[in-house]
């Protein structure tokens, strides 16, 4: 495969919840669903984006309007507005904010450079078992920079998790598969028709692809997000236990609660969360559905 750029929106350096032992987790952009609960919705679209946060907009500074070049920024009463029609993504707004008011969430970088930074963590990734994890957005909507990434990371003995949607051609699974030590596999709900409600998609492809990658004995750790009254119903618990079981050889599973991190993100963006009101289930729930996946055996935590 051709070695090439990718975009990506964020690294997080000495994350505990994103794989075994201390890493570096690494965000890429673009992502197919459109998840309503999605605390990282900064990572759907492929391309770079301008966001505003206006609680730490100055509000005597209008540095950003005097020196976009497409006066794509107007005042608004006490705020900024952005016209992305015209906003051609130039950063001298950006740059020219004193308080990172306005930022640019996504930045092209070579396989190269990343590596590097990813390196400069191996005394951390030594000491704990760790490595690095790759998720998003969907890592795999950017394929061959993703393989190169894993192929530099089996070269230099660096564990690597890759964090998936499972929305992708297999293909991509079967070019990747024997470069990664572990898949995260994200599960939403069962039933095809709620699925594409709650997400904007089938979600044929996802389980033929789950199926698929169990069958070549890869490992994988399921993680379900638990929304209230979507995906929590007994029905669809039963339907999630008995898909798994059927698989054969999945052994451990993450139980994520819904959390409003992203909800603060979308009026950053500009962009209205779509769908119903979201709940976290209650800690009784939660546990409940703990014990029963436990009960057929699997290996269950509580987040991350």
């Amino acid at each position: 495969m051709e070695i090439k750029t990718g975009i990506i929106f964020d690294i997080k350096k000495y994350a505990i919840h994103d794989g075994p032992g201390i890493r570096t987790t690494v965000f890429l952009k673009g992502c197919p669903l459109q998840c309503f609960w999605c605390h990282n919705p900064e990572g759907i679209n492929s391309d770079p984006e301008l966001i505003y946060q206006e609680n730490r907009c100055l509000e005597d500074c209008r540095d950003c309007i005097v020196v976009c070049p497409n006066e794509a920024l107007t005042q608004q009463n006490e705020s900024i507005f952005i016209d992305r029609k015209k906003c051609a993504l130039s950063g001298k707004c950006a740059d020219a904010c004193p308080t990172e008011a306005l930022r640019i969430i996504g930045r092209k970088i070579s396989v190269l450079e990343l590596i590097q930074e990813i390196e400069k963590d191996r005394i951390f990734f030594d000491q704990s078992n760790g490595g690095v994890t790759f998720s998003g957005g969907e890592p795999l909507m950017q394929p061959k920079f993703l393989f190169a990434l894993l192929e530099e990371c089996q070269k230099r003995n660096i564990h690597t998790v890759v964090d998936t949607c499972g929305y992708t051609p297999f293909i991509n699974f079967t070019q990747i598969k024997d470069k990664v030590d572990l898949f995260f596999y994200d599960l939403k709900i069962m039933d095809e028709k709620k699925h594409k409600d709650i997400t904007g998609i089938s979600n044929r492809l996802i389980l033929k692809n789950l199926k698929n990658l169990s069958i070549l004995k890869k490992k994988i750790h399921i993680r379900i997000p638990l929304i209230a009254n979507i995906n929590d119903t007994e029905k669809n618990l039963i339907q999630t236990v008995e898909f798994l079981k059927s698989l054969g050889n999945i052994k451990d599973i993450s139980l994520l609660p819904y959390h409003k991190i992203g909800t603060g993100k979308y009026k950053n963006l500009m962009r209205k969360a779509c769908g119903p009101e979201i709940k976290t289930p209650l800690d009784e729930k939660i546990n409940k559905i703990k014990i029963r996946f436990a009960n057929y055996g699997f290996n269950v935590k509580i987040g991350g």
